[in-house]
């Protein structure tokens, strides 16, 4: 299979204008619900502007700047500016507390901050003395404070305007393939966020990977909601940039239903937990409206999961069957597919584990979900499903260039130009997770078959041993048990115990909604967490899951508890349980489902 060998993103980036300059670029949702665009060769010139400007403010190369922001435009466009000069993107979450922006900022050694809005820029301002080596803070949108720190974006691009052209161009030519891109920190279910370093052919090589191992085409719409902080969301840009795909940047994750029907694209990355709510939705919708129409619903999913099983194996599909899918289509599916826009041809999940019924669910309903896998340190991209071999429950096959194996304890490794040069400033833990001839530790387990397909098992450090000798790894549990429209998020305990336990957060709307129901009078949903019939209900749930586990692997004992979100520092950004702070934080209530054993 044919590589491009590129020396930066940035000649990656004129080899895209070369072939689509009056192609739309990317395009934006703007408040009002309109859209503003730019086209390829306008991009490339914008960006030659933004890297004038950030060679006038003194960044040099190998100078890390910080994007402290949600997904937006301005991000895709400071962040190319910065690896075409040479220079190196270090993003950060929206969600992040001042301190950990702190570490972060001064862990990388960022001279220059780039923030989202007010909200971003005070968490700056209430660290500022803490932050040496920041020399300048630019602010993408809003007018910022009378102060020689701060600057407006409008402001920061018109810094080039006295750089001449060819000041910008030796310094792109001086860019190497083997030079750092980007400084991408992982989120950090567990201990101290590591900083994963990047190079240009990390992230040209895999771009290639993915257009090789995914059915996108020129002119393709897609539309990104997820943080650009997440080395996922960027690989996905970087890909559509080699594709020539157009980038749709929606305006929030609360904003997501309306911006698919002003996006209208054909494929869109996402995580686990929004198909899940997705998933939640349409079934409590159709639950709501009863009686017939309640049955045409399961009648045509009964329908959708004949026809994707029969696709699945790629076997024909009878005529009687065929006629009866397109009057569940026309009644029932249709309705997904406006909702997503009315163009979606498939979808990536990836970040975490995706529940093999939900994509069941929505394959059913004539929408591929292709989960993949990949880690920030392998540029968020090894393993995907294709479209015309695909499995759900597995992780698919390793895209060109990219080897994978299985170590004897189980543990999963990859090798190829996708894996990151280093961990920064922690030469230690480098040398914990790449091999000398090559190979990258993930800590993740798993298994391949004899076609080269992937299933992912479970996390090392994530892997439960009971008190009987029984390993369990818990997320194929937690994905399960969350299925159900009554269950929020899960987090399964057991660890050298004689059996599992768990902490469960509600979703409050349809437990609500099934209070009203049942006659229970409450005045704040959250009142409904310690209600006995509640509580009889999530019972009902989880004895109904465990059915599909062995004894071992069941639910024992439960808890209801508050939501976990990333402001109460229970989430990651990418929605992930923190474990551990997790068992930290209900100590006390995991020990009581343990009290006496």
């Amino acid at each position: 299979m044919q590589f491009t060998d590129f020396r930066s993103v940035y000649e990656m980036l004129k080899y895209t204008v070369g072939r689509y300059a009056g192609q739309p670029a990317y395009r934006w949702i703007l408040p009002d619900g309109s859209t503003d665009e730019v086209t390829w060769a306008e991009f490339l010139a914008q960006v030659q502007q933004a890297g004038k400007s950030l060679i006038a403010l003194g960044v040099g190369k190998n100078d890390k700047a910080c994007i402290l922001s949600y997904t937006c435009y301005e991000w895709i466009l400071a962040d190319m500016a910065l690896m075409s000069i040479g220079s190196v993107t270090v993003g950060i979450y929206q969600s992040n507390l001042a301190k950990d922006c702190r570490y972060i900022i001064n862990h990388s050694d960022a001279v220059l901050v780039f923030a989202e809005n007010e909200v971003q820029l005070a968490k700056l301002l209430s660290i500022r003395h803490e932050l040496p080596k920041v020399r300048k803070v630019v602010l993408f949108k809003g007018t910022p404070p009378k102060d020689d720190w701060i600057i407006s974006f409008a402001q920061f691009l018109e810094l080039g305007a006295g750089v001449p052209d060819q000041a910008f161009q030796q310094r792109a030519d001086q860019v190497k393939s083997s030079d750092p891109a980007g400084i991408v920190y992982t989120s950090g279910t567990t201990g101290v966020p590591k900083g994963a370093v990047l190079t240009n052919d990390n992230i040209t090589f895999t771009a290639q990977s993915v257009y090789h191992s995914t059915d996108i085409h020129d002119g393709d719409v897609n539309m990104l909601f997820l943080p650009l902080a997440h080395i996922f969301a960027r690989t996905c840009v970087y890909a559509s940039l080699f594709f020539g795909s157009t980038t749709t940047c929606a305006r929030s994750l609360d904003t997501i239903a309306e911006d698919f029907k002003i996006a209208r694209p054909d494929w869109f990355p996402s995580v686990p937990r929004i198909y899940e709510k997705v998933h939640s939705k349409i079934i409590s919708g159709a639950e709501a409206k009863g009686g017939l129409a309640l049955k045409i619903f399961r009648w045509a999913c009964a329908v959708g999961a004949e026809v994707s099983d029969l696709k699945q194996r790629k076997r024909p599909i009878p005529a009687l069957t065929n006629f009866k899918y397109k009057i569940a289509n026309k009644l029932v599916f249709s309705k997904v597919h406006a909702a997503l826009g009315g163009r979606v041809r498939w979808c990536i999940s990836g970040a975490a584990p995706l529940n093999p019924d939900i994509g069941r669910f929505f394959h059913a309903a004539g929408v591929l979900i292709l989960e993949g896998i990949g880690m920030t340190e392998n540029t968020s991209f090894t393993n995907v499903n294709r479209v015309d071999n695909y499995r759900f429950g597995w992780v698919g096959l390793p895209g060109p260039g990219i080897e994978q194996k299985v170590n004897p304890d189980g543990e999963i490794l990859y090798r190829g130009r996708n894996v990151m040069k280093e961990y920064y400033k922690m030469p230690a833990e480098t040398a914990e997770t790449l091999t000398p001839d090559g190979w990258q530790h993930t800590g993740d387990l798993g298994e391949i078959d004899d076609e080269g397909f992937l299933r992912v098992t479970g996390r090392k450090k994530d892997l439960i041993v009971t008190a009987g000798g029984k390993n369990v790894a818990p997320a194929a549990i937690e994905g399960t048990v969350a299925t159900s429209k009554y269950i929020n998020q899960v987090c399964v305990i057991g660890d050298r115990q004689p059996y599992l336990t768990a902490l469960v957060t509600l979703d409050l709307d349809n437990v609500a909604a099934f209070a009203r129901e049942a006659g229970i009078v409450f005045d704040d949903p959250k009142q409904l967490q310690t209600n006995p019939k509640i509580v009889d209900l999530i019972q009902s749930v989880i004895q109904e899951k465990n059915q599909e586990f062995t004894s071992y692997e069941t639910i024992k004992k439960f808890r209801i508890v508050d939501e976990f979100t990333i402001d109460n520092e229970l989430l990651t950004p990418t929605l992930k349980v923190k474990r551990n702070v997790a068992m930290e934080r209900f100590a006390p209530v995991i020990a009581e489902m343990y009290a006496g054993n």
